[in-house]
Parts: structure tokens; sequence; C-alpha cells
């Protein structure tokens, strides 16, 4: 029996493959490095996937830069979501995301951002498992809430995401900026 990832592996190392072919070069021709954070939330690391899910970002060219598991407070996420904090679902993501530990990682590679976000597949886990059968969220997620992984949605966000997990890194962090 193929473990339950090898499907989903060679999808997505096609499409993968074909972003980062036609995708990642910047203005001036060159390939550009990016970084994104990563999170294993605690349905994931509890349910055993996180091996798994290390795997498959290996798999993609992913290199995992730096990694930890923590168990967050409910002031941390709270500071982390605070975004979402207006909306009728917060109450439930701060109880859920400090329900257990998770894995942080700092992924990086050419066009990092949007490949783990379609690693990672649909927000909603019960759609990812229709429209993106491979995704992560579709293998490993059940729903809105409870879907597995989280990632950064823009360079800005990855930016704030990867210093608010990791200050250390601060100086490592390359801010684009125009000349004045």
């Amino acid at each position: 029996m193929k473990p339950p990832f090898v499907g989903f592996i060679r999808i997505l190392g096609f499409l993968v493959f074909v972003s980062a072919f036609c995708c990642s070069s910047s203005t001036d021709g060159s390939t550009k490095m990016q970084k994104t954070l990563a999170i294993i939330k605690p349905d994931g690391l509890l349910g055993n996937y996180t091996d798994d899910i290390k795997r498959t970002i290996l798999e993609y060219g992913f290199n995992i830069v730096k990694e930890k598991i923590v168990q967050l407070d409910d002031a941390t996420v709270k500071r982390f979501y605070a975004e979402h904090s207006s909306k009728s679902f917060f109450s439930n993501l701060v109880k859920y995301m400090t329900s257990g530990p998770v894995l942080i990682m700092i992924l990086e590679k050419n066009n990092a951002i949007a490949d783990w976000r379609a690693l990672m597949g649909p927000t909603d886990a019960s759609n990812a498992k229709i429209t993106h059968p491979h995704s992560i969220r579709a293998k490993c997620g059940l729903d809105t809430e409870k879907n597995c992984v989280h990632g950064s949605d823009s360079p800005k966000s990855a930016q704030r995401e990867i210093l608010f997990f990791f200050k250390e890194l601060s100086a490592d962090v390359i801010t684009e900026h125009d000349e004045l």
C-alpha cells in the first residue's frame, strides 16, 4: 500500500515545478528566494501528521530554515490573529489554537508563499477534500476551523509573522522598500 501522500506528492510536485519554473523570476530576470511562515496546528500535531507534512514540504523543494514546537497561550494567539478579533469565529480560533502544541516553521524557496499556500489547499478542509483532494488540508483537516496548517498570505504578512515568532531573526529578514 502506498503512503497517503504519494499521489499528492506526484501531482503537486508537477504544479510546484511549473510554478517555480514559470513564475519565480523577478522583473530583472533573476530568481529570488522567499521566506514564509508555516504552522502545523494542534490537530495536525496531535493527529500524527507532522512527519508526513514535513516530508511533503521537503519533497517540494522547501528548506525548513528554523522550527520550534510551542504551546500558545490566549494572549499570544489574540495578538497573532488580531486582524480577526472582530469576527464571530475569533473566540473559537483562540480556543482551538491553544488546545495543544503547534509546530512553527520558517520555509524558504523561490515563490515560497504561493507554493506553500497551494500545497496547503483551501481554508475549508471539507471543500479541499472535493476541490483539492491532494492538498494537506484535504488529507489532514476537518473543516474551516480545524484545517491542520497555517501559511502567510503575502510577503508583508510573512515578514510580520516570522518576526512575531522568531524575534531573534530580525536582522536576517530583509525588507523590500522603495528608494527615497
